[in-house]
């Protein structure tokens, strides 16, 4: 009987990276934001929050964004900094991200 091997292709989201504008920096305890948690829905603005997006900047939808490591006050949060780089919910969760993007994000 022959053995029958299959290439199984991993998706892979061509993610957009954004260096965001921030005004200062905290290091108070970080809570991944929700929509409702900024003064506008214009995701334009939102964006501004985060460092990926899986539909470029501005983002399709709230929900394309990840990684974000500044508060709904424009401070970045020193904390979610490190979360973005190391943390469980940071770089390392997303699994269908190119290593390119991968370390592009960490540095």
């Amino acid at each position: 009987m022959p053995i029958v091997r299959r290439r199984i292709a991993a998706a892979v989201t061509d993610y957009s990276l954004h260096e965001p504008d921030v005004s200062g920096t905290t290091t108070e305890e970080w809570d991944e934001p929700r929509l409702e948690d900024f003064d506008t829905d214009d995701l334009s603005e939102v964006a501004d929050h985060f460092i990926l997006s899986a539909s470029g900047f501005p983002p399709e939808n709230f929900t394309d964004l990840k990684l974000p490591v500044v508060e709904p006050d424009g401070d970045l949060n020193k904390n979610a900094l490190q979360t973005a780089k190391s943390g469980g919910h940071g770089i390392g969760a997303i699994d269908d991200i190119d290593g390119d993007k991968q370390d592009s994000s960490r540095s």
